[in-house]
């Protein structure tokens, strides 16, 4: 059977076609609505391009950034026109049938725990590093989900006090409205705040990068980064102990960004303990939405691979 995933983000919706055998058979891109609905009509039309390429009327799950309320349906995000707005329920009526609405990190760690890096393992922890960060652990092959759906967050955990005073790195304000979430010092963002304050100057995150093998400044911006994430991984660590540990994101396209972590956790580590290790998403940029279709799949049908 076909199966449809849709990555929503705050800038593009991308729109895979699953076969039998997931593999990709067709895909679009469209760009993502700055009106909510805008939004709404651009993913019933998705569904229906989807509908038309495959004849029928596959299981369609959605991948996206943010929460929705359990209790009352509401989304809450920073990336798309739809906080306080009952965006899956609107998107169901508008496409006339259930979509599977996931969130995209937690789609990343089913899809990855299925499918890829994590397939031979137990405990699979995904973290994107991006425009934002956030994650999901899947055990044994199912998601770890609770009561509130806020399982995954992790990007709104606090940072260390400790690191943050060492460096003298401002405190500011997250998209969440807490002051000093980890996302404000590890994500694009959080990137360039800490290069600013080592080097004087804004630089993007690719800015940063380029100028870390010539640049001792940028260097040293860069292994504070690493070892604010590590410091997130580690907690994580000591709460979950993964098999593995699975990025997606912008960041975790960086050339060596795995095995600088990998240092970077092992200082972090209680001393003679081992860390889990730290791969990169097998399923590349369409792994989220192959985790959502798969979790539409489950909720239609009841079918697991």
């Amino acid at each position: 059977m076909t199966a449809v995933g849709i990555d929503l983000g705050g800038t593009k919706i991308a729109t895979q076609i699953f076969d039998g055998d997931w593999n990709v058979v067709d895909q679009q891109r469209v760009k993502t609505p700055k009106s909510y609905d805008d939004l709404v009509t651009a993913i019933a039309q998705q569904v229906a391009w989807a509908d038309a390429k495959t004849g029928d009327r596959s299981p369609v799950g959605i991948g996206a950034a943010g929460l929705v309320n359990p209790q009352t349906g509401l989304a809450l995000t920073a990336n798309l026109p739809a906080t306080g707005l009952p965006l899956p329920a609107d998107i169901n009526a508008a496409v006339g049938r259930h979509v599977e609405y996931v969130n995209d990190c937690r789609a990343l760690a089913l899809s990855e725990a299925v499918f890829g890096a994590g397939r031979d393992h137990h405990t699979v922890m995904s973290l994107i590093l991006g425009t934002g960060v956030g994650g999901g652990v899947a055990i044994g092959g199912e998601l770890l989900n609770g009561p509130l759906m806020t399982g995954g967050e992790f990007g709104h955990l606090s940072a260390s006090a400790a690191m943050v005073t060492a460096h003298n790195l401002p405190v500011v304000r997250c998209g969440c409205g807490r002051m000093g979430c980890i996302e404000t010092y590890i994500a694009g963002g959080g990137l360039t705040r800490v290069a600013e304050t080592i080097m004087g100057q804004t630089l993007s995150p690719p800015d940063v990068i380029s100028a870390r093998t010539t640049d001792d400044n940028a260097l040293k911006a860069w292994r504070i980064w690493c070892d604010f994430t590590a410091d997130l991984l580690r907690n994580l660590t000591l709460t979950l102990d993964p098999d593995i540990i699975v990025l997606g994101g912008g960041l975790s396209t960086i050339d060596g960004v795995c095995d600088d972590l990998k240092v970077a956790l092992k200082a972090a580590q209680f001393d003679g303990y081992g860390t889990a290790p730290i791969v990169p998403a097998q399923g590349g940029p369409e792994s989220g939405a192959r985790g959502a279709a798969y979790a539409a799949v489950i909720a239609e049908t009841g079918a697991r691979t």
